[in-house]
């Protein structure tokens, strides 16, 4: 049994791990944090580069609750992280969320809505503390 974290290197991704943290060592379960990219872009914002991966790595060993970092490129970031979650036997799945224009929704797909519609675990959505 695990907690998935949909992770990004900004305040949406460090507000999920933050609450992924919390709900896996409450549930005394492993958090499987996931940062996959598409690969497509030559600059991808969401994949954390290397230093970042490390001092992430630093702060999870601080925990008391096994954890573990992937990070890969795949064809769908969505699709990889309900995979993850399935291959783990995930009880929740946290992801990250952000404010998106209408006209944003309709020509971007968003990875966390994809993940939430199609999840077959409770999935909680946060977003940062604003102030």
């Amino acid at each position: 049994m695990s907690v998935v974290v949909a992770y990004s290197p900004d305040v949406y991704g460090k507000a999920a791990l933050e609450y992924g943290a919390t709900e896996a060592s409450r549930r005394g379960e492993k958090l499987i944090v996931v940062n996959d990219t598409k690969g497509d872009a030559y600059v991808d914002k969401r994949l954390a580069a290397e230093k970042e991966i490390d001092a992430l790595r630093a702060e999870l060993e601080r925990l008391d609750v096994q954890t573990e970092v992937r990070q890969d490129v795949v064809p769908d970031v969505a699709e990889a992280v309900l995979q993850v979650s399935a291959e783990s036997s995930a009880t929740l799945i946290v992801v990250g969320i952000r404010h998106r224009s209408p006209v944003g929704k309709l020509l971007l797909g968003s990875v966390a809505q994809r993940i939430i519609l199609d999840a077959t675990c409770p999935v909680l959505a946060v977003k940062p503390d604003v102030g």
